[in-house]
């Protein structure tokens, strides 16, 4: 659901395989954001499973990813949003007029060791706390 429907920002994060670095965003955002934000992650080609090194890495900033499972990017998942977060699927993701989207260009941590996959997880980290700056309060009823 979006703003206009419920009165949560809805934000997801969108890359190749939902396997990292969406992954390790929609974690930040859920641990920073609580009930201010409807987050969402998805991929153009999901993987089978989360990378076992963004999991290790986000546990070690006190986020536990190990029970998400990658998801397939839907139109709906992209429509029903406020702001697109996209890093690294290119042309697959679908393209709505109205909807802000920003490309966060990250190294990709697939096949990396864990020096580097924290220092993407510290980088989507810091992105996430500033775009969280950025969202409107959810709007309440009454």
């Amino acid at each position: 659901m979006s703003t206009a429907s419920s009165g949560t920002p809805s934000v997801p994060f969108v890359c190749v395989h939902n396997a990292g670095r969406s992954q390790m965003a929609a974690g930040f955002l859920r641990h920073f954001g609580g009930d201010r934000v409807d987050v969402r992650s998805a991929g153009s080609v999901p993987g089978d499973r989360i990378n076992p090194v963004a999991v290790q890495a986000m546990r070690e900033a006190g986020i536990d990813i190990a029970g998400q499972q990658p998801t397939m990017l839907t139109p709906e998942t992209v429509r029903e949003s406020d702001v697109v977060i996209t890093m690294g699927c290119g042309d697959a993701c679908p393209v709505f007029p109205g909807k802000r989207y920003l490309d966060w260009q990250l190294d990709d941590p697939a096949g990396q060791g864990i020096d580097a996959v924290r220092r993407i997880r510290d980088e989507i980290e810091g992105r996430v706390r500033a775009l969280l700056a950025e969202l409107p309060p959810p709007k309440r009823e009454g």
